[in-house]
């Protein structure tokens, strides 16, 4: 067993590279550090490599500084869920797909006046960082399009979203050749977004294989500028075709025909959503229902 004060000991010296440093900064004589490492080194084996100018990490204290970052979100997370009996205060930690955030994150900032003491942090990015990032412990929950089949996760349905093919308003497009002629503008969610629409609307088409991109943006916002001057066509959330500013310069190809997709929140399965998360999650829930 590994007692705390040898472990905040070893993080000390693998912060400071040197036991002198290391022992100013707890307050304790090198003698004490030297022997907290001693006793590590006793159970687990060699953690550093002490040279002159420093110490350097081995493998097997690699491996103990990641043991020691775990503890240390554990603890944060039990922080975190003691403190949820007080309100609906601290930091809320959103990440979502740039077209989610387009509806979700003006009605985060309503959520966010409406509750004194909400800090709600929003960050747009690809559905695979989303992923990483609540594995990470980097945000408290994200949206993303796939139901993720990771046990460390914990998913619920959130919404529903239309995908729409989205031409120029004054292109000449009504098949899957017109498609071809003008090109497909691109986007970080763009390939996943088109095959998984284009699939199901021209069945026994190559898909993207036979479309040549002609642009790409990771700006959500921008995506359909290019298409409304008429450079390429593009697959996009319903509701990030309505927010675009610019409405009669686009069209929607077989608007009767979208491909409706559910959204999945989540968030670590190890541990509840803070109450002050779930507080926003209902929030959003109930706003999105009302659009």
């Amino acid at each position: 067993m590994l007692s705390p004060a040898w472990l905040r000991s070893f993080s000390a010296l693998a912060a400071e590279g040197s036991f002198t440093r290391a022992a100013d900064s707890l307050a304790l004589t090198q003698a004490a550090v030297s022997q907290h490492i001693r006793q590590i080194e006793a159970q687990v084996g060699p953690v550093f490599i002490r040279r002159p100018r420093g110490v350097e990490l081995t493998p097997a204290g690699q491996a103990l500084q990641a043991y020691c970052e775990e503890v240390e979100r554990a603890g944060r997370c039990l922080a975190s869920r003691l403190s949820d009996a007080d309100a609906l205060q601290g930091i809320v930690s959103m990440i979502t797909p740039g077209s989610v955030g387009l509806s979700t994150y003006p009605k985060l900032l309503d959520i966010q006046s409406e509750t004194p003491g909400l800090v709600i942090r929003h960050r747009f990015a690809p559905e695979d960082d989303v992923l990483k990032a609540v594995l990470d412990n980097r945000a408290d929950m994200g949206i993303v399009s796939h139901h993720p089949q990771d046990e460390r996760l914990a998913v619920e349905r959130f919404c529903e979203e239309a995908l729409e093919l989205v031409v120029p308003a004054g292109a000449d497009v009504e098949g899957w050749d017109d498609l071809v002629r003008l090109g497909f503008i691109d986007h970080p969610d763009g390939h996943a977004m088109a095959t998984r629409l284009l699939s199901r609307r021209y069945p026994g088409k190559r898909g993207l294989a036979d479309i040549p991109v002609s642009g790409f943006t990771n700006q959500i916002g921008l995506i359909l500028e290019p298409v409304a001057r008429g450079l390429g066509f593009s697959v996009m959330p319903r509701h990030a075709r309505r927010a675009f500013a610019r409405p009669e310069a686009i069209r929607v190809l077989g608007a009767d025909q979208s491909v409706v997709e559910t959204l999945w929140l989540i968030h670590r399965a190890e541990w509840d959503l803070p109450r002050r998360a779930r507080h926003v999650v209902d929030e959003l829930h109930r706003r999105l229902a009302a659009d």
